[in-house]
């Protein structure tokens, strides 16, 4: 019986995730950090709102067995390429080094497809400094999942992402951009379910077309 933490509840694959753990009897608590409430209850659920630039106030609640990783937001949602650094970059890495620090042995992070520090994209570039970063911590098992184009129920509507999910799959439709198939919210917590239970030594990372074999897993 094992212990949860997830950051990002609130998000798409975050709160996919939340409800697949707190049907999961593997896991007896899931403690989600979050800005704001997430508005559920349930009797293996430990809610804590925090700041996220203040860790010194709730660093000691970031205790158990693993940690999900699912922060993120958009330029436009944050204000800004600083803000949404701060979120999807210095708010991760800073929770994750406090796993780290507490002997939380294993760790999964929701990335993106094309995540590579020398990108000329800033999201992309941005996401492989934190994958980078994230990979030195001394994790037992670290777990980097890639996404391409989500689609699912968000509480914050996306036009753009939604824009994109659809021209993909025109695009895949007639054998183009296979790379790039969209996934779902689901899918993407289904996957990263599998490879925290399976914990995997040392650094792994998971591309796009691996997470649909993984989600649809038993």
């Amino acid at each position: 019986m094992k212990t949860a933490i997830i950051i990002g509840a609130t998000g798409l694959v975050g709160n996919e995730l939340l409800h697949l753990l707190l049907d999961d009897n593997r896991f007896e608590k899931v403690k989600i950090l979050v800005g704001k409430s997430a508005g559920i209850t349930h009797a293996k659920l430990e809610e804590h709102v925090i700041d996220f630039g203040k860790p010194q106030l709730w660093k000691q609640e970031v205790q158990g067995d693993v940690l999900f990783s699912c922060l993120g937001t958009t330029m436009k949602q944050a204000g800004g390429k600083d803000a949404q650094y701060r979120v999807d970059y210095s708010y991760q890495f800073a929770v994750a080094s406090i796993a780290a620090e507490n002997n939380v042995p294993v760790y999964v992070l929701v990335s993106s497809i094309g995540a590579d520090t020398e990108s000329r994209f800033f999201y992309a570039q941005m996401k492989g400094q934190l994958d980078e970063g994230v990979s030195r911590l001394p994790f037992a098992s670290t777990s980097i999942v890639r996404p391409g184009p989500l689609y699912g129920a968000r509480k914050n509507k996306r036009g753009g992402e939604n824009l994109s999910v659809m021209l993909v799959k025109a695009f895949n439709a007639i054998g183009i951009f296979k790379k790039y198939k969209p996934v779902s919210g689901a899918q993407v917590a289904r996957a990263m379910m599998q490879v925290a239970v399976a914990a995997k030594a040392g650094v792994t990372i998971y591309e796009n077309n691996a997470l649909f074999a993984l989600a649809a897993a038993k």
